[in-house]
C-alpha cells in the first residue's frame, strides 16, 4: 500500500494542507502529518529528506509560506515525487514570496507546483502519481473525476431550468 507524507512548516498551515489529508484519505491512501520547518528544524529536514523513500512514502506533500523553502529542500535530498503547496501567511507578500519560492526551481531539482493554498490539488495530484501504478488508486481517481462531470453537468441543467 501506498503512503504519502503531508508535512508542512509550521502549525499555521495546518488548515490549508488539510485539504490535502481528507482527498488522500478519501481515496484510501495512508497518509503522515508532520512539521518540519526548514528553517527552525533544519536537522529534522534532512533526516525526513535523505529517509522518506526508506520510510515508505511514495510521494511528499510538502506545504509552506513565506520564503517556502521546505518543498524545494525536500526535493533536493529526497528521489521521491514532490508536491510543493505555497501557503499564503501572515509574513507573506499575497503569497507570491511563497508561490515563487516553490516554483522556480533549478534544473534538476523539480517540484511539482500547485496554487497557492491548493492543497486539495496536491492530493489528488499525489494519488493520480500513486495511480499510475496502483490500478486500485487509479479507478478510484477515476470515480472522483467522473464525479466532478457529473456535478457540472448537473448544475448546468439547474441553472438552464432557472432562466
Amino acid at each position: 500500500m501506498s503512503k504519502v507524507a503531508v508535512i508542512m512548516g509550521s502549525t499555521s498551515d495546518l488548515p490549508v494542507m488539510q485539504d490535502a489529508v481528507e482527498i488522500l484519505k478519501g481515496f484510501d491512501i495512508e497518509v503522515d502529518v508532520d512539521i518540519v520547518s526548514a528553517h527552525r528544524t533544519p536537522e529534522k529536514l534532512f533526516d525526513f529528506g535523505k529517509n522518506a523513500h526508506k520510510n515508505g512514502y511514495s510521494v511528499i506533500i510538502a506545504g509552506a509560506g513565506g520564503a517556502a523553502h521546505l518543498p524545494g529542500m525536500v526535493a533536493s535530498l529526497s528521489p521521491l515525487p514532490v508536491i510543493g503547496v505555497p501557503v499564503r501567511s501572515s509574513n507573506s507578500i499575497d503569497g507570491w514570496d511563497s508561490i515563487l519560492s516553490i516554483l522556480q526551481m533549478p534544473g534538476g531539482v523539480p517540484v511539482a507546483t500547485v496554487a497557492l493554498n491548493g492543497a486539495k490539488n496536491a492530493g489528488i495530484l499525489a494519488a493520480q502519481i500513486i495511480g499510475a501504478s496502483d490500478k486500485c488508486v487509479l479507478d478510484k481517481v477515476e470515480v472522483y473525476k467522473q464525479g466532478l462531470k457529473e456535478k457540472v453537468i448537473k448544475g448546468a441543467e439547474e441553472v438552464r431550468g432557472k432562466r
